[in-house]
């Protein structure tokens, strides 16, 4: 069999594969993941080994391949491996700091799947006063200016400190320079700190999506109860008690804004009556989230928020989402007969899990009940 029909042979088989992978696409969310390494899979293999193949054939080098290339990409082979096993925490990024690429380590370490830090920035994962600094020093590095080390913090663990360490690599066939980070938990030594490729973050249990579904059904019902033995068109009374179901077992914070067409805040629920009562005097006009969602009546998610400044800035100066360590937020419309009477705000800090979609998709029908409720519309 000559080479191009090996060839063929192999190209037929990654199309076959291909095809697989796009009816897998109607799985259920749980499995999404591995197809999602199955697909960043092909992907490597036609990078590694079909794209230099094809190669070697349109330039007419249909005899055995060379040695010094065989070697090279058996280097190379070597060198992945050795990447991916590595004990200690290690991404590739750019000069941007967008993720190239994490080790099994690193994934563990930050609780992140790589396929999905693949492509986002790395200061995703950091508290956020950390990252102007992070970004600052990875573009230096990657400019030239040498290896560069400082201390950051996970967002998910903001108390833990996390030293990285910097150096420029320049892959071969890369066009530009790239950033090797390597993390390591500053309390490496200390008695009962966490080893390397060992996540810092508390360890959830994942009971399974049947319990998942069964507490936002249980929220679901208190929700409803609560609804309906509320008095029907009493606006504070009915956002109070619905504030009360949510907060805590649901959210860490619960801000509501209420009234048309200028908002007002009507109720803050927070960790504590300090962080409430100062919260409680902002006003909703300094919320550019806030002002979007009550223009726009589209509810709005956000895992690690990537502005700061999103929620207003305290009376200090400092950034509320800042401030409170919000690592996720829910922002919907509270909308009754199409008008936005309100806008609704939840909070989830420190290493809490963050919403998920199907949370945010039960929220967005509790806060039409709870606009029809406040409202008094039959």
């Amino acid at each position: 069999m000559t080479q191009t029909d090996e060839f063929g042979e192999e190209l037929a088989d990654f199309v076959r594969r291909v095809a697989e992978l796009k009816a897998a696409r109607s799985l259920s969310g749980g499995d999404l993941p591995t197809v999602l390494d199955a697909a960043i899979f092909e992907l490597d293999h036609v990078a590694d080994q079909l794209w230099p193949w094809y190669e070697r054939l349109s330039s007419g080098s249909s005899g055995a391949v060379p040695r010094t290339a065989s070697a090279d990409r058996q280097e190379h082979h070597l060198l992945r491996a050795v990447f991916q096993r590595f004990p200690l925490p290690v991404a590739l990024v750019d000069r941007e700091a967008v993720v190239r690429r994490l080790n099994f380590a690193a994934t563990s370490f930050t609780g992140v799947r790589a396929g999905y830090a693949t492509g986002r920035p790395l200061t995703g994962f950091l508290t956020h006063a950390d990252r102007a600094a992070f970004r600052s020093q990875a573009a230096a590095v990657a400019r030239g200016e040498g290896d560069r080390s400082l201390t950051v913090h996970l967002q998910q663990r903001p108390s833990a400190p996390v030293h990285a360490t910097l150096t420029a690599v320049r892959p071969s066939g890369e066009p530009h320079t790239t950033v090797l980070v390597v993390l390591q938990p500053g309390d490496l030594g200390a008695p009962g700190a966490p080893g390397p490729g060992e996540s810092p973050t508390a360890q959830i249990p994942d009971l399974g999506e049947a319990t998942r579904h069964a507490a936002l059904a249980d929220l679901a019902d208190e929700m409803t109860t609560t609804l309906l033995t509320a008095p029907r068109g009493d606006r504070e009374t009915v956002l109070q008690r619905a504030a009360q179901v949510l907060h805590g077992s649901f959210a860490d914070w619960v801000i509501a804004d209420t009234g048309t067409p200028e908002l007002s805040r009507t109720t803050v629920l927070a960790p504590s009556e300090k962080e409430a009562k100062a919260l409680a005097a902002q006003a909703p006009t300094e919320c550019p989230l806030v002002v979007q969602t009550a223009r726009t009546a589209v509810p709005s998610l956000q895992v690690r928020p990537p502005d700061p400044a999103a929620f207003g800035h305290t009376a200090e100066g400092a950034p509320v989402l800042v401030q409170a360590n919000v690592t996720s937020l829910l922002c919907v419309p509270l909308t009754a007969d199409g008008t936005v009477r309100g806008v609704l705000t939840l909070f989830r800090c420190g290493a809490r899990p963050v919403f998920s979609m199907a949370e945010a998709k039960a929220m967005d029908t509790m806060s039409r009940h709870m606009a029809l409720a406040a409202a008094g519309t039959p």
